[in-house]
């Protein structure tokens, strides 16, 4: 197979006012799956800040009531076509590929005390109350979109600093 066709091009497009009823229809589905054994299930990443610019996937983060629960957790979202990936290098969070033919969505199942799903909130919730910061990621985004779009890695680690940045001043605020 030819190297373009396997390149996942980096594409960051406008805010799609659709991606929240994405969430709601994915949602749904996993806390069927997962009954009582989510705390919480919550939108996160770009596609969550209204007027943001991101790439179309939406990232959802499930907090899970219990650690002890993980496996039947594991079981539950196999049964409704999620394959588990493991932490991808990542603690505090497990990864699951979306079910074929879904839209296109990352999952990750955190244990009640995960410092990665509060992260995960604070820079959603402080993005949703700082448009101006907002604006200003976006189009750091639509700029690195361009100059690494075939180079996903490096469009990520291009951001980091500023996301970096923007986090802890989400959790300083939090802590407040």
């Amino acid at each position: 197979m030819p190297q373009s066709a396997t390149v996942k091009l980096v594409v960051v497009q406008d805010y799609d006012p659709n991606w929240p009823v994405v969430f709601q229809s994915l949602r749904k589905r996993i806390a069927e799956a997962l009954g009582d054994m989510a705390a919480a299930i919550e939108h996160v990443g770009s596609t969550a800040v209204p007027n943001l610019a991101a790439k179309p996937i939406i990232d959802i983060d499930v907090l899970l009531v219990s650690e002890t629960m993980f496996p039947a957790a594991i079981g539950r979202l196999a049964s409704v076509g999620y394959i588990h990936q493991g932490n991808l290098g990542v603690p505090e969070r497990e990864a699951f590929l979306a079910p074929a033919g879904d839209p296109p969505h990352h999952l990750y199942v955190c244990p009640p005390r995960s410092a990665e799903f509060r992260r995960h909130l604070a820079f959603r919730n402080y993005l949703r109350a700082h448009p101006q910061d907002a604006q200003i990621y976006g189009d750091l985004k639509r700029a690195l979109a361009s100059q690494f779009r075939e180079d996903r890695p490096g469009y990520i680690n291009a951001k980091g600093e500023f996301v970096d940045e923007l986090t802890s001043r989400a959790i300083r605020r939090t802590a407040e």
